[in-house]
């Protein structure tokens, strides 16, 4: 039986490839993250509109994105969405690390449309008069939303959102089939050069749980500092 030896991730060059991989994981979720929550809010928004085209559109949106698996928009953006484009910046695109943003771009709009429907939950649980309350003071519908009803629904809106944040987070290795050198991709490097499959995606899984600790910590204390009460 072969003997298993993870020293040889923990330094040395081996190290330096998870590590790097690990740390772009986790700035592919902050920057779909920073991208994907005011993506939500407007989704969510234009899904309560009063106007039907409005709604149509973000209908249409959330159904076409959340319908798809995510690994068909990662190979769309990076394969599929280029050959619009001139020759010239087809190549400029693919010449300046175009993989890592088609994975953001993919990951992005998935998010977002799933994002969209929780902060659409959150905002439905407000009472119905609260919207009339803002419109009798004069406010419009973007407004009244704005100032009245979103500041509201934050309570309820954040577990679930901290949620998806977590299958967002475990998403990110779907980057490695377009190249993008997060984690998943380092660790096969790893695998293929080193033989040590065990050892490279055991480091892997462990990045995997640590971060997912995390964000499951954050969703726990939040909870436990704004309790959800039912009225």
């Amino acid at each position: 039986m072969k003997n298993f030896d993870l020293s040889m991730l923990l330094s040395g060059q081996y190290h330096e490839w998870l590590v790097s991989g690990l740390l772009l994981s986790i700035q592919l979720a902050i920057i779909t993250l920073i991208f994907a929550v005011p993506l939500a809010m407007v989704i969510a928004t234009l899904r309560m509109a009063p106007y039907a085209v409005l709604r149509g559109v973000a209908i249409s949106y959330v159904e076409a994105i959340r319908n798809v698996p995510l690994l068909a928009h990662m190979l769309f953006w990076y394969f599929g969405a280029p050959e619009f484009l001139p020759e010239g910046i087809k190549e400029w695109l693919y010449d300046h690390n175009f993989e890592a943003a088609s994975a953001v771009i993919a990951l992005v709009l998935y998010t977002a449309a799933f994002m969209s429907e929780d902060i659409r939950s959150g905002l439905r649980s407000i009472p119905k008069e609260q919207m009339e309350a803002g419109r009798t003071l004069g406010f419009g519908f973007m407004k009244t939303m704005q100032l009245v009803i979103l500041p509201q629904s934050l309570r309820v809106t954040v577990p679930p959102l901290i949620n998806q944040t977590l299958n967002l987070w475990k998403n990110t290795s779907i980057a490695m089939v377009i190249g993008v050198a997060e984690l998943m991709y380092q660790a096969q490097q790893v695998e293929s050069s080193t033989f040590r499959g065990f050892e490279s995606f055991a480091f892997a899984t462990a990045g995997y749980v640590m971060v997912s600790l995390i964000i499951y910590a954050i969703s726990y204390l939040y909870q436990q500092r704004y309790p959800i009460r039912s009225v």
